[in-house]
């Protein structure tokens, strides 16, 4: 079945990022047979069980929904061979899809994923991009195979990476990308337009997942680098130091020339402006800051509370 030159499909997604292009294909008349998400899951301080972003969009538009325990389960594999889909769409759906699942549906499972590959496979690619100082990454429609990202490759759209992009808003605008892109990767793929072409795999690198230490903010690393750092963990996880046994998260910095040479990690300056610290090379302006527990503030409001006096060494 065929809709406004789209194939029928299942749509399998998760956070936010898949909204947009759950959204794309609806606009577009997509002939979407089944919403395969996550399970309700507790979120937030209060653990209060709350149902994945593509489910509540899904349900909104009376589209079928499906939240399996794990993609290998056999009710998963025996639900797509009686829909029968000529596609799977698969957007930050969360888990690695089977082999036996992705040989259902006759034009395979088409993946949306958020850097131009072979560059960046994993889970993490937007905020590793910044953090490598990358200045432009994409995205890139993909077959999916059994591999991390590794399969061939459909479309790509290059996306420049702003010296003020934060993670957050290179989510937002790589997710809009996706959307768009998926919309053509799958009318091109049905038409037989889209051809598949296999990764240079020898060019490969790779974006894993965010962990603890990868939020810690070395203040011996020159400016830029930390920088960097901070706004490729901005919203979230936050990138973090420490101040008085506490984690300190730390957002909305530029790197500055500072010549002072104090100890990395000393609070130069702390004012309206925000809050400067030395690092091995320049200095960091730090605007907003978050101690854990608390709310996010701008440096103003922060200070206010946690007065944080030059000479103050930060990361101990």
């Amino acid at each position: 079945m065929m809709g406004n030159g789209l194939p029928s499909l299942i749509f399998m997604g998760t956070p936010e990022f898949a909204l947009p292009s759950l959204r794309a294909l609806i606009a577009a008349g997509a002939p979407i047979l089944l919403v395969i998400t996550q399970p309700d899951r507790p979120k937030g301080r209060g653990l209060k069980v709350s149902a994945p972003p593509v489910k509540e969009l899904a349900l909104a538009h009376g589209l079928p929904v499906f939240q399996p325990g794990g993609a290998k389960s056999p009710e998963v594999i025996a639900r797509l061979e009686v829909l029968a889909p000529s596609c799977l769409a698969v957007v930050a759906y969360g888990q690695i899809l089977p082999g036996r699942l992705l040989r259902v549906p006759a034009l395979g499972a088409v993946n949306v994923h958020a850097s131009l590959l072979p560059k960046y496979r994993g889970a993490a690619p937007i905020p590793w991009a910044i953090i490598q100082g990358e200045t432009t990454t994409g995205v890139t429609t993909m077959l999916l195979d059994p591999g991390m990202d590794t399969g061939d490759m459909l479309l790509t759209r290059e996306v420049a990476i702003q010296p003020e992009d934060t993670g957050g808003t290179l989510y937002e605008r790589l997710a809009e990308v996706g959307a768009s892109l998926l919309v053509e990767t799958l009318r091109g793929l049905a038409a037989g337009s889209v051809k598949p072409r296999p990764q240079d795999h020898s060019q490969a690198t790779y974006a894993p997942m965010v962990h603890a230490e990868d939020c810690r903010v070395r203040w011996q690393e020159d400016a830029r680098p930390i920088s960097r750092r901070i706004r490729a963990l901005d919203p979230a996880p936050g990138a973090f130091t420490v101040w008085r046994g506490k984690r300190l998260k730390l957002f909305g910095c530029e790197p500055l020339p500072a010549s002072s040479r104090s100890v990395p990690g000393t609070v130069l300056a702390a004012g309206r402006d925000g809050l400067e610290v030395a690092a091995g090379g320049g200095s960091v302006l730090v605007r907003e800051m978050q101690l854990a527990g608390r709310r996010r503030l701008g440096a103003t409001d922060f200070l206010k509370g946690c007065p944080l006096p030059v000479g103050t060494v930060l990361g101990e």
